[in-house]
C-alpha cells in the first residue's frame, strides 16, 4: 500500500478519500481541497472559532498562537458549559492564559469521536506503513517547531528552556519515530500444530484508549502514550494535566497539520476529578493508561474495574541509590545529583534515597554536596545557566516545604538547602535540599516527596543495603555504584524494582522498557514491550480437514 501526500494549498483542509482499487491493491490518497466543510462535516474544517487561541510572547522573545480549546475531531472547541482553568507561570506566579476545561459531556463527545474514527475506513483501512508515515510526519513537525514547544514547556511547567529544547522535545521526536518504525512490524505468528490445522495469530488494536498524563513531563508523556497506541491502530482521548496543558495543546495543531484523520487523536483539558473520572468510567473506552501518583492510580483501578478495562499504570516511586565501598565516588556523586535534582526533583524514578557504605560515607557526602552546589544553579528557567527552576505549582511547592519541615521535626540534619528560594521575590522555588543523619523510619526516607530533596543514610553490608533498598511499598527504579561487576549483576537481580541502573541513575532510553513493580505500577511503556498493552492477540484456527 502506498500513501500519497499531496502539497497543501494555503487555507486548504485535508480531505481523505479512500479505497481506490488497482489490480488487487488498495491505494490510499491523502488529498487536500480548497473547500471548507461545515461544522457538521465528518471531516475537519478551517473555520476559525472565536476565542479559541491567543497570541503569547515568552521572555525569550518567541511568539505563537496558543490554542485554548478542547481538541475534538480535529477542531478546537469550547467546553459544554464554557468553564475554564487557569495556567500559571511558576516562575512569576502570574497567569499565562485560561483554557477550556472539559465536562463529562465533553468527554463523551471526545470518546464518541474516537469511536467513530476507530471504525472509519480513513483510519481503520490504513496499513501499518501508512500509519507510520503519519507518525513520522508528526515527528518532523515537532522537530520544525522545537523552539516553540520548548518555550511553552518552560513557561508553563517551569523547567529550564535548555532542558526542554535539548532533552524533552528530542524525546518526543525519538519516541514517535521509533514507534512509526514498528507500525508495520508488529506481527502475529503462524503456529505449527500439525497438517490437519492451520493456526495463526493476528495483533489487533484495542479500540479507544483513554490516556491521562502528568504535569512533570507533558510533552514526553504525551509521546510515550500516543506512540504505541497509534502504532497499533488505536484511537485516543488524551487527558492533560490541569496544571500544564499548553504545550500539548500546541502539539494538537501539529497533529492536524500532519494529516491524522478527525477523531483519531482527541486532546482534552480538565480536572482529574471531573474529566479524568468521566474518561476512566466511560463504557466506550477500551483502555486506560495513566501516569501519576499511586493514590490516584488506585482510584483509577477501582473505576476501571466496573467495565473491566485494560489498564497500564505508571505510578509513584521512592527509588534507592546504593554506593558501595569500591565505587568511583566522583561518578557516584555526579549521577546521584542527576538522579534527584533533575527536573526540580519532580521525577517518579528520582533516586531520592541514597544508601552509602559507612567507610566512604563522609567522603561521598562532601563530593555530593560540592556537585549540588556546582551544578544546581537556581534561576529564571529561560536563562542558559539555570539548572534548577521552580516547582510546577504553588501546591507542589508547599508540599515539598511541608516534607522538609517534617524531616527537621523528625531529627534529620539539613546539610544544605531546606528553605524557599524565591527569585526576585517571586516563584515557587525550593533550594536543593540534602538531609543527613536520616533513619529508615523517617517519612522523608519512606514517602515520595516529588521535589529536590534527598535523604542519605549508611549501611554496613550488602545484605543490609538490599534490606533498606527493598523496604518500600514502591518498586519503580534503583541505582547502584560499584566496580565489581559480579556484585553489580547480583545486586541488580535482588533489588525489587522494574529498572536498575548500574553506575548511573535515571538514564532511561525510549528503546528500553520502562515501568515498576509493587505499588509503582502495572505494565510497561517504551521499547517493544510498550506495544503489548495496546493490542489484542487473536487466535484463528482453520480446519484443513474440512
Amino acid at each position: 500500500m502506498n500513501l500519497f501526500l499531496r502539497p497543501r494549498c494555503p487555507g486548504s483542509v485535508p480531505l481523505w478519500r479512500h479505497l481506490y482499487k488497482s489490480k488487487g491493491r488498495q491505494v490510499y490518497h491523502v488529498q487536500h481541497s480548497l473547500r471548507t466543510f461545515s461544522s457538521s462535516s465528518p471531516f475537519f474544517t478551517n473555520i476559525i472559532k472565536p476565542n479559541m487561541e491567543v497570541e503569547l510572547t515568552a521572555p525569550n522573545g518567541k511568539k505563537w498562537m496558543q490554542p485554548l480549546g478542547l481538541f475534538i475531531n480535529n477542531e478546537f472547541v469550547k467546553s459544554a458549559n464554557e468553564q475554564k482553568l487557569i495556567s500559571i507561570n511558576p516562575t512569576t506566579e502570574e497567569e499565562i492564559c485560561s483554557v477550556y476545561a472539559a465536562t463529562a459531556e465533553d468527554v463523551d463527545a471526545a470518546v464518541s469521536a474516537a469511536r467513530k474514527a476507530f471504525r472509519h475506513e480513513s483510519w481503520k483501512s490504513l496499513s501499518g506503513t501508512e500509519r507510520g508515515a503519519l507518525m513520522r510526519k508528526l515527528a518532523d513537525l515537532v522537530a520544525e517547531n522545537a523552539e516553540i514547544l520548548a518555550t511553552i514547556e518552560c513557561l508553563d511547567n517551569g523547567k529550564p528552556y535548555q532542558t526542554a529544547l535539548n532533552e524533552n522535545v528530542p524525546e518526543v521526536i525519538n519516541v514517535l519515530r521509533y514507534y512509526a518504525g514498528y507500525a508495520d512490524k508488529n506481527f502475529g505468528q503462524v503456529i505449527d500444530v500439525g497438517p490437519a490445522k492451520f493456526a495463526y495469530t493476528v495483533k489487533e488494536p484495542l479500540g479507544v484508549c483513554g490516556q491521562i498524563i502528568p504535569w512533570n513531563y507533558p510533552l514526553d508523556m504525551a509521546a510515550w502514550k500516543l506512540g504505541p497506541a497509534l502504532c497499533c491502530g488505536n484511537t485516543v482521548v488524551l487527558k492533560l494535566a490541569e496544571q500544564t496543558p499548553l504545550s500539548v495543546l500546541y502539539l494538537a495543531k501539529l497533529i492536524k497539520e500532519a494529516g491524522f484523520p478527525p477523531g483519531v487523536i482527541n486532546i482534552i483539558n480538565g480536572h482529574g476529578r471531573e474529566a479524568g473520572a468521566a474518561l476512566v468510567q466511560h463504557p466506550q473506552v477500551d483502555k486506560i493508561a495513566f501516569t501519576g501518583s499511586t493514590t490516584t492510580g488506585k482510584e483509577i483501578m477501582k473505576m476501571a474495574s466496573y467495565t473491566m478495562k485494560n489498564i497500564t499504570l505508571e505510578t509513584g516511586g521512592k527509588s534507592p541509590l546504593i554506593v558501595f565501598e569500591d565505587a568511583d565516588l566522583e561518578l557516584a556523586a555526579t549521577w546521584s545529583h542527576i538522579g534527584i535534582m533533575s527536573n526540580q526533583g519532580q521525577i517518579c524514578t528520582a533516586t531520592s534515597r541514597i544508601l552509602v557504605h559507612e567507610k566512604i560515607y563522609d567522603e561521598f557526602v562532601e563530593k555530593f554536596k560540592a556537585k549540588v552546589q556546582e551544578v544546581s544553579v537556581l534561576g529564571d528557567p529561560f536563562e542558559e545557566s539555570t539548572f534548577h527552576g521552580p516547582q510546577v505549582t504553588k501546591a507542589q511547592y508547599e508540599r515539598v516545604l511541608g516534607y522538609i519541615n517534617v524531616g527537621k521535626e523528625e531529627g534529620a540534619t539539613v546539610m544544605m538547602g531546606g528553605e524557599p528560594a524565591p527569585q526576585n521575590g517571586k516563584g515557587f522555588f525550593v533550594a536543593p535540599t540534602v538531609f543527613t543523619n536520616v533513619k529508615p523510619t523517617m517519612k522523608i526516607f519512606r514517602e515520595e516527596i516529588f521535589g529536590p530533596c534527598v535523604a542519605i543514610t549508611t549501611f554496613k553490608t550488602e545484605e543490609e543495603a538490599l534490606t533498606l533498598a527493598n523496604d518500600s511499598m514502591y518498586g519503580l527504579g534503583a541505582a547502584l555504584f560499584t566496580k565489581d561487576l559480579t556484585r553489580a549483576h547480583r545486586v541488580a537481580r535482588e533489588i525489587e524494582a522494574g529498572m536498575v541502573w548500574v553506575n548511573s541513575s535515571n538514564d532511561s532510553d525510549f528503546r528500553i522498557p520502562f515501568g515498576g513493580v509493587k505499588q509503582s505500577g502495572i505494565g510497561r511503556e517504551l521499547g517493544e514491550a510498550g506495544l503489548a498493552p495496546y493490542c489484542n492477540v487473536k487466535s484463528i484456527h482453520v480446519n484443513l480437514a474440512a
